[in-house]
């Protein structure tokens, strides 16, 4: 059960930036060939992203999967909706739908 605090949380994270991918480590060290194949594919399409380390809270490590009924990490989220994980990022990238989906919700892109 997801409590209050913890969606709370999640909610503000989720919001916080038009895209935000929850991650085991981080972007510059993942701690998962999953987590590295999100970053790399972000990355790779330059956009401006922010991570949260799932590693770091238990409760949010949790929290996410019950937040998104999506039972892996990682998971992205664009302009506050939930995207998927790192096979449904690798297949959106691959067929050109995720730079289309970028350009369409005008994701700004990293400096």
């Amino acid at each position: 059960m997801l409590d209050q605090a913890t969606e709370e949380r999640i909610k503000q994270e989720v919001g916080g930036s038009d895209v935000v991918l929850f991650m085991k480590g981080s972007a510059v060290f993942p701690q998962c060939g999953f987590s590295a194949t999100a970053v790399q594919i972000l990355a790779h399409l330059n956009v401006k992203f922010s991570t949260i380390d799932v590693l770091q809270d238990p409760s949010i490590r949790e929290g996410i999967k019950e937040f998104s009924q999506w039972p892996t990490i990682p998971q992205l989220y664009v302009k506050g909706e939930f995207v998927g994980g790192c096979d449904i990022m690798r297949e959106m990238f691959e067929t050109g739908e995720m730079q289309t989906m970028f350009n369409e919700k005008q994701v700004a892109l990293a400096s």
